[in-house]
């Protein structure tokens, strides 16, 4: 069985033996200690841990330690792929640029998944009144619409950190190959069993599984829930270790900290976030899971629990965990605004710098999500004016880009257009923010369709309309095809309109008094007409997405080949052949400029001193092109 040899159909074989027999044992256990041989949560739980790890010894992401722990030999983990075409994107690879493909297609896989959840309940909430769900069923999908969002999104920041970062600071690799394609595979088994609630009772206490709620309800489904956000989590700590070490470490020589490509200096910043936040959501998940399965009482008042301390754990991570979603993509913003208007990014060190600011305040701002919980009064004014605070790094960055922008040669390409929509939707949200902020008006709108409609803003500006322009900018390095123009600049128009009218409408409703996580509405609130618009704006929106889908497939497969550097960048990755596999560069480049000194004449970067050419000493030095005709 030829398919068999392939790393993820071997590990999903091994993951249904690993859950067979960690179901089997757990029954063992429980027989040798007295208990009931089947109690469904805890052997179910126990089979699905044990289930993903036997998925990761399946697919051989751990063939090399296993040797190791062996005594056998290790050598160097090869980025050569034994496996050609697209097969290579479902086997283990070691090289970074497959590894951060198949972050970005199973990221487009999740996110999917999660839009069609959103697609089936806001066909519900058209109309008042129950049409097709059940209010346990509606509460199940928008539960996981959130969370299995934000895996998406997880999945898509460690794509283009992936694929970028190493070619960006002219590495090889990641510092770390193997340790890289573990925190990939670790994920795969997570969604398997984030999916899987759907069939063991489903989620319906919201996607922030806030205990008691979360604690009491007797579904499986929540366990399942909770360890398949632990696992992702998991991989995002790894991950973060690989991505800070390799960009202190392993950056070519020249490249100081200030000569580093802004979209490099905006994931240093958010893997730290990952590095320090991650574990509290984590614990939080895990506590809840010990809770159900083993009768602990962290978050039962009854027995001296608290939820609020949940709250705490949970938001400490959650709430910096919206940098972790934005600040990449704000970094995409500020990587393609030079090369489409052929100037200098404005402001270089002070929008570096703003990153790591934004990092540090996230720290401080998580409380403004329990205002209205019964935290003590006299926090709420520090943490209004800490919330406040992440407005000035975040302001730099508008600036910056206005002042790129201003009396820029601007060219309109598909990127280009997803970016400028990226910095409007942006906006969007960072004005609507404030009020959220602010006690005296998050007491009014906590809660209501006004907050869906400014994370949804927050969320299509900094990160989904910076992703799908990075996937079109880097699209001809990538696959060695050009996109269609015609199709990217549908698929934007749509997708701009289309958000602008959920998201401005979500907004009113709240404002009317609509609230948020509920199945029906009363008629008479005078929200009937806003909520028919956000459904069929988010079917527009998913048209979008649809003709974006479509666009990569068939470009992929028949588009025209991509002409070198088709948008006269000088970042260096642009100047070695494409599509790149195996090693990045023959030879260390140098840097002996800055990396955005677009429209000086004769101003140069890099010297790719034999990346080209493997002649010592032969390589280009790469300068400002001349400008196109």
């Amino acid at each position: 069985m030829r398919f068999f040899r392939l790393s993820l159909f071997r590990g999903f074989g091994f993951m249904v033996i690993g859950t067979f027999l960690g179901a089997l044992i757990t029954i063992l256990i429980r027989l040798l200690l007295g208990l009931p041989a089947w109690n469904a949560e805890p052997v179910l739980v126990a089979g699905a841990l044990l289930g993903a790890i036997a998925f990761m010894f399946g697919t051989g992401v751990m063939d090399d330690w296993l040797k190791w722990t062996r005594g056998e030999d290790t050598p160097e983990a090869s980025v050569d792929s034994e496996v050609e075409g697209f097969r290579r994107f479902i086997h283990v690879s070691y090289d970074h640029k497959v590894i951060g493909i198949q972050y970005g297609l199973t990221s487009l896989l999740v996110l999917f998944a999660a839009g069609l959840f959103a697609m089936i309940f806001r066909t519900e909430l058209a109309q008042p009144g129950l049409q097709f769900l059940t209010p346990d069923g509606f509460n199940t999908l928008i539960s996981l619409h959130g969370i299995v969002n934000i895996g998406g999104i997880l999945l898509g920041v460690a794509a283009m950190a992936n694929y970028l970062v190493p070619l960006m600071i002219g590495a090889n690799d990641m510092a770390f190959p193997r340790l890289n394609a573990f925190a990939y595979w670790i994920n795969v088994p997570a969604i398997v069993l984030l999916l899987s609630t759907i069939l063991l009772g489903g989620v319906d206490a919201g996607w922030t599984g806030y205990p008691p709620l979360s604690e009491n309800l007797a579904k499986i489904g929540f366990s399942m829930f909770f360890l398949s956000v632990y696992l992702i989590g998991l991989s995002s700590i790894l991950g973060a270790v690989n991505l800070i070490t390799t960009i202190i470490r392993m950056r070519a020589p020249g490249m100081s900290l200030f000569r580093m490509p802004i979209f490099v200096w905006s994931v240093l910043a958010t893997m730290i976030i990952s590095l320090t936040a991650t574990q509290l959501i984590g614990l939080s998940f895990q506590m809840v899971l010990f809770d159900r399965i083993f009768g602990m009482d962290f978050f039962n008042p009854n027995q001296g629990g608290n939820v609020l301390l949940f709250q705490n754990l949970f938001w400490f991570y959650s709430h910096p965990a919206v940098y972790v979603f934005v600040l990449p993509g704000l970094g995409i913003i500020s990587e393609l605004l030079p090369v489409f208007a052929r100037k200098p990014l404005f402001g270089y060190r002070w929008v570096a710098l703003s990153s790591m600011a934004i990092a540090l305040v996230g720290f401080f701002v998580w409380a403004h999500h329990m205002f209205t919980s019964g935290m003590a009064d006299f926090l709420r004014v520090p943490f209004t004016y800490s919330t406040l605070l992440v407005a000035v790094p975040t302001g730099i960055k508008f600036f910056s880009w206005i002042a790129t922008i201003w009396r820029g040669k601007l060219s309109f390409k598909t990127p280009m257009l997803y970016v400028l929509g990226a910095i409007s939707i942006f906006l969007l949200g960072g004005l609507s923010g404030p009020p959220n902020a602010t006690v005296a008006t998050d007491l009014h709108i906590h809660d209501t369709y006004f907050i869906v409609g400014h994370f949804h803003a927050t969320m299509f500006g900094g990160y989904l309309f910076p992703f799908v322009a990075a996937i079109y900018y880097w699209f001809p390095l990538m696959t060695g095809k050009m996109y269609s123009e015609r199709l990217g600049k549908i698929g934007f128009w749509l997708m701009l309109l289309g958000f602008y009218a959920q998201s401005l409408f979500q907004m009113q409703s709240g404002l009317i008094g609509m609230r948020r996580r509920i199945a029906d509405y009363d008629p008479g609130l005078g929200v009937d007409l806003q909520q028919m618009l956000v459904s069929i704006a988010g079917f527009v929106v998913g048209a979008g997405i649809l003709v974006f889908i479509t666009n990569l497939i068939i470009s992929a497969r028949r588009g025209e080949a991509a002409v070198p550097n088709p948008w006269r960048s000088r970042s260096p990755e642009w100047h070695i052949p494409t599509p790149i596999w195996g090693h990045n560069y023959e030879k260390p480049f140098e840097v002996i400029g800055d990396p955005y000194d677009y429209g000086l004449e004769d101003s140069a970067y890099t010297n790719l001193g034999g990346a080209a050419d493997s002649t010592p000493g032969s390589g280009p030095v790469i300068t400002e092109p001349a400008a196109a005709d």
